[in-house]
């Protein structure tokens, strides 16, 4: 099983970074905050104006620890690394079958709805109880009207654009109801309906910042075992746009980054003093509440879970790993078909 190594996220404006020997040294204010041994990091991840020294970046590159630099909203803006590894048949069978996708989005397509669907009969089964009449009824209809998509994609001949249908059509139901999820009473911490580019309230703040964590784990996922990136299968190809990291991601989305956001929220780690409303209307997190996401994110991701393929218990910060191994394997043609994650 591959070891899960550190992800270090730097989110103190002004900080430095340099190298020491074979560490890594994170100083604020010329105050040391942090030290990293090389060999204990998978990559590093930086939020706006942070120092980063030419010998650090050296030394990072070629021991393969990756540099991804987001602005103060977490929005990408540039990604350091060394060169790049994999397999060119493997690629090439990538780059082939990413022209006949249908069986490859069909099992993305299946385990997201699958995983959405979990994700509200999880909340029913919690706290069902005590949800008015009407949101308990609205949850319960969504709920069986995943489970007739979820039944169409996996046994109709769909072809990928039905299927991409089918998946817009699951995230319509899934969100039209996932206000009902949040327990709190603040009208600061209401959901508004989905909304990116920017998050128009608190839980799209907390939602699109932790996507964006999972999109960088997927993608050094997808670069561990040689593929490429940036071609995906369920995602159109986009220039600059990293489909295959955002297809494994999908299936991932709702257990890894959904349920963490809720339970934020929920267990009022998160407050209305964690977010700060920007002039357009647009909500972020503050530093402080960055922080918070973070050290759950990173706790998140030391979880144990049974792998329904694999038959193995594995971290689930590992999974986007398994997942991209296992998608690697079937374009080989080791696999008749690429299994899925689905929680249960």
């Amino acid at each position: 099983m591959k070891k899960l190594l550190n992800t270090l996220y730097v989110t103190a404006e002004g900080a430095s970074l340099r190298k020491d020997g074979e560490n890594l040294v994170a100083e604020v204010d010329k105050e040391e905050r942090a030290r990293v041994p090389f060999h204990m990091l998978s990559s590093v991840v930086v939020f706006g104006g942070v120092y980063l020294s030419p010998p650090l970046i050296q030394a990072l590159a070629p021991r393969g620890i990756t540099i991804v630099l987001l602005d103060r909203a977490g929005r990408f803006q540039a990604r350091i690394e060394g060169p790049v590894s994999g397999n060119v048949l493997l690629r090439r069978a990538q780059y082939r079958m990413s022209e006949q996708a249908d069986d490859v989005v069909r099992s993305l397509v299946s385990a997201k709805v699958a995983n959405q669907r979990a994700v509200l009969q999880r909340s029913l089964r919690d706290y069902g109880a005590e949800m008015a009449a009407g949101p308990r009824a609205q949850i319960e209809a969504v709920v069986d009207r995943m489970a007739g998509i979820v039944r169409r994609v996996t046994l109709a001949n769909l072809g990928v654009d039905a299927l991409r249908g089918a998946e817009g059509e699951a995230a319509l139901g899934y969100f039209s109801v996932f206000g009902h999820l949040i327990r709190v009473t603040d009208k600061e911490m209401q959901f508004g309906g989905r909304s990116r580019r920017p998050p128009r309230d608190a839980v799209n703040a907390v939602l699109s910042f932790i996507y964006v964590l999972l999109t960088h784990d997927c993608r050094s996922a997808a670069e561990a075992v040689g593929l490429d990136p940036a071609v995906g299968f369920l995602h159109r190809d986009r220039p600059g746009r990293p489909s295959l990291a955002l297809d494994l991601m999908e299936e991932l989305r709702p257990v890894l980054a959904d349920r963490l956001a809720l339970s934020l929220i929920n267990r009022r780690q998160l407050r209305p003093r964690d977010f700060e409303n920007l002039d357009g209307g647009a909500t972020l997190l503050t530093d402080d509440g960055r922080r918070t996401v973070l050290t759950a994110w990173q706790d998140r991701k030391k979880e144990e879970r049974r792998h329904p393929f694999l038959d193995e218990t594995a971290k689930l910060g590992l999974v986007p790993y398994l997942q991209a191994q296992l998608l690697s394997r079937h374009l080989r043609g080791d696999l008749d078909a690429y299994p899925p994650w689905i929680w249960k």
